[in-house]
């Protein structure tokens, strides 16, 4: 039973790692392909076959040194995504845990409206919402990319599920001392929250950061594009920068993989207990 058991663990390790290297397969061709020129990108593509005299770091020189645009979009993404986290973290949480530690009239419908607009494609709310951001006068900002996503209805329905857990205990323990409801959900009830919130950052981050569609809607000027949208510019009926494009989309994620690594240890337990909750 003991070999059995040692066998199963080898085949399983075995059978992960081949998984993980055909996952990484997309970004390992990027990175190898983000070292090539533009003229051999275009002759022979996206490919593994690398011919160590043409690699060279050219194309992340000219991104360091030459393109204000790229890092005026970089720093963009990164505004818009940290007001993102920041707020929907805030907002989102204290929706959930209203409708999970609060019985008010209306609460069990507010959360049906949230389960139907989960199943409601977020092109159908397109139109109004842009018609929204036109009559506020907010095209071409930062809130006009912020706004629709700071009471985001996945992130609602986890932190209910998350906050069923929580004792109620200690809310009417922090009554009697006094504390307002305000100060029991800020002070006790959001730290007991942090896998969940850690959960959250790290889906909300990567939403934000990959956004093309409302940010390409919303947003006119140059100045103000975010990574996907400039990127995009790159490519056009005059003229393809594909080397500048490639080594551009990998140090696009460099972020999120930082945003992973300072979350991951809160990462799988926050989804794993905010999904059993009932």
């Amino acid at each position: 039973m003991k070999k059995k058991n040692t066998a199963l663990k080898w085949f399983a390790n075995i059978a992960f790692v081949i998984i993980s290297l055909i996952a990484l397969f997309p970004i390992i061709s990027l990175f190898i392909s983000s070292f090539m020129p533009s003229s051999v990108l275009m002759r022979n593509g996206i490919t593994f076959n690398i011919d160590v005299e043409q690699l060279s770091f050219d194309n992340y020189t000219y991104i360091l040194t030459q393109s204000a645009d790229y890092w005026a979009w970089y720093g963009n993404s990164l505004i818009i995504s940290l007001i993102t986290i920041v707020l929907s973290l805030i907002f989102s949480s204290m929706v959930g845990y209203a409708l999970a530690m609060y019985d008010f009239k209306g609460s069990n419908l507010f959360f049906v409206l949230v389960l139907f607009i989960l199943m409601v494609p977020f092109e159908i709310l397109m139109l109004p919402l842009f018609q929204m951001m036109i009559d506020t006068q907010l095209i071409n900002t930062y809130f006009a990319v912020v706004l629709p996503m700071i009471v985001a209805p996945v992130a609602v329905f986890f932190f209910r599920q998350y906050a069923l857990g929580l004792p109620k205990e200690l809310m009417d323990a922090a009554r009697i001392d006094g504390a307002t409801e305000y100060g029991i959900f800020f002070r006790i009830m959001l730290p007991l929250m942090g896998p969940s919130l850690a959960a959250i950052a790290i889906l909300q981050g990567l939403a934000s950061w990959n956004n093309f569609l409302w940010p390409l809607l919303v947003l006119r000027s140059n100045d103000m594009f975010t990574l996907p949208i400039g990127l995009a510019t790159l490519l056009t009926p005059y003229g393809n920068n594909y080397d500048v494009l490639i080594a551009g989309s990998v140090m696009t994620i460099i972020p999120i993989i930082l945003l992973f690594i300072f979350f991951q240890r809160y990462f799988v337990s926050g989804l794993t207990v905010g999904g059993v909750k009932g």
